[in-house]
């Protein structure tokens, strides 16, 4: 199964996330919004990455920004999070899919199972 890392700010919800894709099958690595996120980023090496807009002092869409720019970064799914509708922008910015809060567990797993294959060279 594929592996999803998981970045939040909100431990509720990384907890709840996490249980629900690791019930699915998924591989499952959870990372705090205060975390190294480039390195975890690269030492977990996932398929796709489940990343909320607002991390508490960080700001999602920036780290979608770095990652796309990096060349060993830029293959990974990124699926964006948020309470308000920044779809258009994150879409814009390079991510491959985005997920108005609050979301079913239906709607994260058809996502995150559509972006569970690598991008094309």
């Amino acid at each position: 199964m594929p592996r999803v890392l998981l970045i939040e700010d909100d431990a509720t919800m990384l907890s709840l996330l996490e249980t629900l894709l690791t019930m699915e099958g998924f591989q499952v690595d959870p990372i705090s919004a205060d975390a190294d996120i480039f390195q975890s980023i690269r030492s977990s090496k996932p398929d796709v990455i489940l990343m909320d807009v607002y991390l508490g002092e960080q700001n999602g869409i920036e780290y979608l920004d770095s990652m796309r720019k990096e060349k060993d970064l830029d293959s990974i799914r990124i699926i964006m999070t948020s309470g308000i509708d920044h779809s258009d922008e994150c879409i814009r910015r390079g991510a491959d899919g985005f997920l108005l809060k609050p979301f079913t567990p239906e709607e994260l797993l058809q996502l995150i199972r559509s972006n569970s294959h690598p991008k094309s060279a």
